[in-house]
């Protein structure tokens, strides 16, 4: 019988892990579970990690009933699939989509150990644009739900090109066995599309600036292939401003609109929500229940538009009147939930 290889932990520098690869307890979270604790206490988020947003108030716009069938549109990395399983209580199934192929794998695999088999959990790579062809096959669904944030998983693998924070290829895809990079979009747009991109999904007040920075550097032969250099052509782009106490957060959330901008366009996700807010009706059954978390400002809109078209219509009879938000508590313990909303609707 052969000897299994003894993999040594990954070394680090200091008395501390500091890079996403280097937190091995954390990636651990079924060996660590003082390290996990103690890093969620300080409001962070565990490498390799997603903490779930409002959850209870998700639970109680759904009304989820044993023996009910539901769908997660965007199972990630299965927080909220888990605390419905629990309501199921063994009777009943859920539906769970995803179309990242790395995190779909490792999320499956956790909930299977944590006992939920495939008698009432089944999980589909599918984008969620598609519910229709799924609902064709196993709907229609008593309760469904979408979380539109991306996972911190995926933001905090510096491999996946989310964060400017972080040293990495610039890629923003969810799926990134298909489609383009950002780099690649970069490299196939014109300086009148990226600046109308950023204004179109991230409202971004210096769009023409950075559009002007980046395109002039492209002129000269530069590249950006990187998070960090697309970053530090922002911050050139901002140069004008006055060197005060504001300019670095100033620079900080004109990054985080960019890379926003930037990944809403290579992975089509307002056409996505459109397909899906679309067929969301006709996968319903009558009573239905349906709640979905949105980020900014874009979705949002979309979201409201649709729910009070359909309440118009008569096909909804219930809506949220108002947008929900997570408790200041919740905020304070988990900081991306800072920009959550969550809208419920039912169905006639």
């Amino acid at each position: 019988m052969a000897e299994t290889e003894h993999k040594r932990r990954v070394r680090y520098k200091g008395t501390h892990p500091r890079t996403f690869e280097e937190k091995y307890k954390e990636h651990q979270p079924e060996k660590y579970a003082d390290t996990i604790a103690k890093v969620i206490s300080k409001g962070s988020t565990p490498a390799g990690m997603h903490i779930s947003i409002m959850v209870s108030e998700i639970l109680e716009n759904l009304r989820i009933q044993p023996g009910e069938k539901g769908l997660d549109c965007t199972f990630g990395y299965g927080g909220h699939s888990s605390k419905m399983l629990e309501q199921l209580q063994g009777n009943g199934h859920l539906y769970a989509l995803d179309i990242d192929p790395i995190e779909i794998v490792k999320t499956t695999e956790r909930l299977r150990k944590a006992g939920y088999g495939e008698d009432i959990l089944t999980v589909i790579q599918e984008n969620f644009a598609n519910i229709d062809q799924v609902a064709e096959k196993y709907g229609p669904f008593d309760f469904l739900m979408a979380d539109l944030g991306v996972s911190s998983m995926q933001i905090d693998n510096p491999a996946r090109g989310f964060s400017y924070k972080l040293e990495g290829p610039l890629d923003l895809r969810l799926n990134p066995e298909s489609g383009v990079s950002a780099a690649e979009r970069l490299r196939e747009i014109t300086k009148e599309e990226f600046e109308g991109m950023l204004i179109e999904n991230s409202d971004e007040p210096y769009a023409a600036e950075i559009a002007e920075e980046v395109f002039k550097g492209f002129r000269r032969g530069q590249k950006i292939e990187t998070t960090t250099q697309l970053a530090e052509a922002i911050e050139r782009a901002l140069k004008f401003l006055p060197d005060n106490k504001e300019k670095k957060d100033i620079v900080k959330k004109t990054c985080q609109r960019t890379f926003q901008a930037l990944r809403i366009d290579v992975n089509s996700e307002f056409e996505v929500l459109d397909a899906f807010l679309t067929k969301l009706p006709g996968v319903l059954a009558p009573g239905g229940r349906a709640a979905i978390l949105t980020f900014h400002s874009g979705e949002d809109r979309l979201v409201k538009k649709a729910f009070r078209q359909y309440y118009k219509e008569g096909i909804f009879s219930e809506i949220s009147k108002e947008v929900i938000r997570p408790s200041a508590e919740e905020c304070r313990q988990n900081g991306r939930a800072r920009s959550t909303k969550l809208r419920w609707a039912v169905r006639a």
